[in-house]
């Protein structure tokens, strides 16, 4: 029996979510979203609390502005940037607390073969 590709799985379905990730991936686009959960803040006040540099800062927000989970204000002479997507931080949760589960899993198995290293000793 073969297998026809139904609409939900083509390539240009999965592109956008693919891209979605791709933004995701880059650790300093995490510290950025992560500085932005606090409130609306300019690139100077996100370089202090990252310790990256303004071109660094520039090119991840318009990354992230581009992506749609970042929005910019200008205020004066400033332009504030802050989440405009909030569910981003339920998906970073949800991957945080798998990766913790993954974690402590592992570390139970370090443990039991630590346990059977020094029963064969």
């Amino acid at each position: 029996m073969s297998k026809t590709h139904s609409p939900q799985n083509t390539s240009e379905v999965f592109a956008p979510v693919a891209e979605y990730f791709k933004v995701l991936s880059e650790t300093s686009r995490l510290q950025i979203l992560s500085c932005l959960r606090t409130g609306p803040m300019n690139v100077t006040e996100m370089g202090e609390a990252t310790g990256l540099g303004q071109a660094n800062l520039s090119k991840h927000l318009k990354i992230l502005t581009q992506a749609g989970l970042v929005s910019r204000e200008q205020k004066g002479v400033s332009v504030y940037y802050a989440i405009s997507d909030p569910v981003i931080f339920e998906l970073c949760e949800l991957v945080c607390d798998r990766i913790g589960n993954q974690i402590q899993k592992r570390a139970k198995e370090f443990e039991h073969i630590k346990a059977f290293s020094t029963l064969s000793k």
